[in-house]
């Protein structure tokens, strides 16, 4: 007889090679985190995308009004959930019925902060994108709270004040990390340091990598986790480093030092095979590879490139990794040697990436929405629209045919469709 603390923890392995986190029943249709089910950019669908974005083909299904927000949209198998901040007092969350964009239920808490004058373009509002199992929603407040609602019925489960409860400052530029469940488990940047929490109950398991929270601390990254040289681990990207962390008890297992700017390091540490990448504002490119010698785990330096990232993660698509960069161009890098094999004209200052085979849909920051073939070749754009006249920082979620976009005012749910069949009348919803 196998022994149930193995069976456990195939079943962990298991849900991460899978991407999944969802409880028991929930279907496959869906998108839950930060950068989609499996959080790397990559759908789960094996179905082949369109080749136009025109408004014959890509068809607005139903668009709601809604407060400013940065964060992502969570899809489930029926509700969309969407975050604001209203007044510049108030955060919501609310969720939507996914075919028709009604209202289903709203929960709502007083908390707000004002972002320094020289990040005022990037608001004073929520932007942390929610956690999503099946059962419950796990929302990052901007004045560095955690709550927990219920799915169906919106209803509070738990909240954790990280400022109140572990005496850190307030994150300047507000609650930015988004959330990762993992089993019954929940980790998160926040509180000055990253989290381990019992995803239940929201009691606090272990904290490590403390910097205080504040102007200087406060991470932006978002956690991931991984298998490297066969030791499972969480990848985090602090102010300062890169580091990773045994999810067990939180020890560090190795850091390395990420030079940056002001401590911009943004992107989300994206595994390819047992190496490592990431990119740092004003900074360069890295590709690391785990080793271990006598039991002492370090990172090796496979290469550099000059290139810098900013707040784009990038996806990996047949051995070749396409990111955003600072300078606002797009770039297309072989992962093994490090090439850059080409490089754009500048787009919009930020793209959010969705992965399908060798197809690429790039959502710029401006509203411009980008279908591009993923080829090391040459930049090969199959189309592009003007999908929003309003700020489209949120990530882009797509779920089978549908693609739902969080405009900075608005939630808008946009639909391939076969030119072959009637189109669907479009629905807004006041």
């Amino acid at each position: 007889m196998i022994p149930r603390k193995t069976i456990s923890q195939l079943l962990t392995i298991f849900t991460v090679i899978m991407g999944s986190n969802l409880a028991s029943g929930e279907e496959i249709d869906s998108w839950t985190q930060w950068r989609g089910p499996s959080r790397n950019g990559h759908v789960r669908e094996s179905a082949s995308w369109p080749d136009h974005l025109d408004e014959k083909s890509l068809t607005l299904a139903w668009r709601v009004p809604l407060s400013p927000s940065y964060s992502g949209p969570i899809v489930s198998k029926d509700l969309v959930f969407v975050t604001e901040t209203r007044d510049e007092k108030y955060e919501a969350v609310r969720a939507l019925d996914r075919a028709t964009g009604k209202q289903v239920w709203e929960t709502s808490w007083e908390g707000s902060i004002k972002v320094p004058f020289f990040a005022k373009a990037n608001g004073d509002w929520i932007r942390s994108t929610p956690a999503y199992d099946g059962e419950s929603l796990y929302v990052g407040g901007i004045r560095d709270v955690l709550v927990c609602l219920d799915a169906k019925t919106g209803k509070t489960n738990w909240t954790v004040d990280f400022v109140k409860d572990m005496k850190s400052e307030v994150p300047t530029f507000g609650f930015v990390c988004s959330p990762l469940i993992d089993g019954d488990d929940l980790y998160v940047q926040a509180g000055g340091g990253f989290c381990k929490l019992d995803k239940r109950t929201g009691k606090l398991i272990w904290k490590t990598l403390d910097d205080g929270g504040g102007m200087y601390g406060s991470a932006f990254s978002s956690p991931y986790m991984a298998e490297l040289l066969g030791k499972r681990q969480l990848l985090v990207q602090t102010r300062e480093k890169l580091c990773g962390v045994d999810p067990e008890n939180g020890d560090v297992l190795w850091s390395r030092a990420i030079p940056t700017f002001r401590g911009m390091n943004i992107l989300t540490p994206t595994v390819v095979g047992d190496t490592v990448f990431t990119s740092a504002y004003r900074g360069k490119s890295f590709l690391f590879k785990l080793t271990n010698e006598g039991g002492k785990y370090d990172l090796s330096e496979l290469w550099t490139n000059k290139v810098s990232g900013y707040m784009s993660s990038p996806v990996v698509v047949g051995g070749y990794l396409y990111l955003h960069l600072q300078n606002q161009r797009f770039i297309c890098i072989e992962v093994s040697s490090g090439k850059t094999m080409w490089t754009t004209a500048p787009f919009g200052k930020y793209w959010s990436l969705v992965a399908n085979k060798d197809r690429i849909l790039a959502l710029d920051e401006t509203g411009e929405l980008l279908l591009i073939r993923a080829t090391p070749e040459k930049f090969d754009l199959i189309d592009s629209r003007k999908i929003s006249e309003e700020p489209t920082w949120a990530h882009l979620a797509v779920v089978g045919d549908e693609l739902f976009i969080r405009e900075l005012n608005a939630m808008a749910v946009y639909q391939w469709k076969d030119l072959s069949s009637t189109n669907s009348p479009t629905a807004s919803v006041e």
